[in-house]
């Protein structure tokens, strides 16, 4: 099996994670009847997947990193299939509770050094594509995952999806035992050197320019819906219809993303996508009740934020290349604390005002992304320049 199709069941293995942390916004009445809570304690089994991967993910692969990342990466598949399993058999809210534990740090261990592994798996031009392959894994879940394992599970049962997607996950597991080579570190990564790179001002802004435009995206996301039923009088039906194709162009996002970045490099393709991401959400404010216009904006929308996913990855690798295992995990960690906030902040809007204020929010946060993104890089010129006169 060459390294490409290795990388594609990667992907694969990071759409399976992905759908099991996001199903449960499909299914949560299900699980609240069955489990006879509420339907806000059933949502805490979001919560806690990301709560988990966003902070117990980061310190196993800190303390893990001079491991064989083939190893960690058989383990963690492991323990994430074990997880599914148990959940099928959990008859308590507790229990399901704490499977969603072990989900969230071990999905969150898999999604990163698997972006790592395929860096490594292609050669040095080509890893902006690997990391969007990946990460088109993972958008892809958010949009396919959630509807397919929603109506499996109003036919199957909830718990029975994760039987499937726990069996489904022996592939990857099996591809990564048979045709990933032994992956170490070829000097000792010490815990000082780990720490040192929050220290690293480049990669702590990179991370926080994350969060802003991650969480300028939740923000219209996780109430897409609703902002749409809001704009236009559209059934459910033509809604899922619109999903789907944003599904389609955040797999496209995501590659176009990495392509990019390889050929462009990574900050062309940042400030691109940031400045498309700010200009698409003013239009959405825009186009109010004119449907065909406004599917045009969100389909645009999707691919933009998808691809500066994979531009910023690819620039964090480059940032720390010896190493990018800990830089993407800090990364990984802020995508998920940017999924809370955005939710979090567009709940309030919703709350206070009108759905349809939810665009004017998310770009002002994106806007913020685009400003931190430019001081980066001008930071970055300056810098290089001083060294530059002092060399001379």
């Amino acid at each position: 099996m060459n390294n490409k199709t290795v990388v594609y069941l990667l992907a694969l293995a990071v759409f399976l994670i992905g759908t099991i942390e996001y199903i449960i916004t499909g299914i949560i009445q299900m699980v609240a009847i069955d489990l006879t809570v509420s339907t806000s304690v059933a949502g805490l089994l979001v919560t806690s997947f990301a709560l988990s991967a966003a902070i117990g993910a980061p310190i196993v692969i800190a303390l893990t990193i001079n491991f064989d990342r083939k190893k960690i990466l058989l383990a963690m598949l492991a323990v994430f299939i074990c997880s599914n399993f148990m959940t099928f058999f959990s008859s308590s809210y507790g229990m399901v509770l704490f499977t969603r534990v072990l989900q969230g740090v071990s999905g969150g261990i898999v999604t990163v050094v698997a972006m790592a592994v395929a860096t490594r798996l292609v050669e040095k031009e080509k890893r902006g594509n690997a990391i969007g392959i990946i990460l088109m894994g993972l958008s892809s879940s958010l949009v396919f995952g959630v509807p397919i394992g929603t109506f499996l599970s109003d036919i199957l049962g909830w718990r029975s999806l994760f039987i499937y997607i726990g069996l489904l996950t022996l592939i990857p597991l099996i591809v990564v035992y048979r045709n990933v080579p032994i992956l170490k570190e070829q000097e000792p990564v010490a815990i000082g050197i780990q720490l040192s790179i929050l220290k690293d001002k480049r990669i702590v802004t990179a991370v926080v320019i994350t969060l802003l435009y991650i969480g300028g995206y939740s923000t219209i996301f996780t109430y897409l819906t609703p902002f749409l039923q809001a704009s236009s009088d559209l059934a459910m039906v033509e809604i899922s219809g619109i999903l789907f194709l944003a599904g389609i162009c955040s797999f496209i996002g995501s590659r176009v993303g990495g392509l990019t970045a390889d050929k462009k490099g990574p900050k062309f393709t940042i400030y691109t996508g940031l400045s498309l991401q700010v200009v698409i959400l003013l239009f959405l404010t825009i186009v109010g009740g004119y449907l065909v216009g406004l599917i045009a904006v969100i389909l645009v929308w999707m691919g933009a934020t998808w691809g500066t996913s994979s531009a910023q990855q690819l620039y964090l690798v480059t940032l720390v290349p010896k190493s990018p295992d800990i830089a993407l995990s800090i990364n990984t960690s802020f995508i998920q604390l940017g999924f809370a906030l955005g939710s979090g902040i567009g709940g309030l809007v919703i709350n206070n005002s009108s759905v349809l204020n939810l665009s004017w929010v998310g770009c002002s946060i994106v806007i913020l992304a685009l400003l931190m993104a430019i001081m980066l890089f001008a930071f970055e010129r300056s810098s290089k320049n001083n060294q530059l006169t002092e060399n001379s």
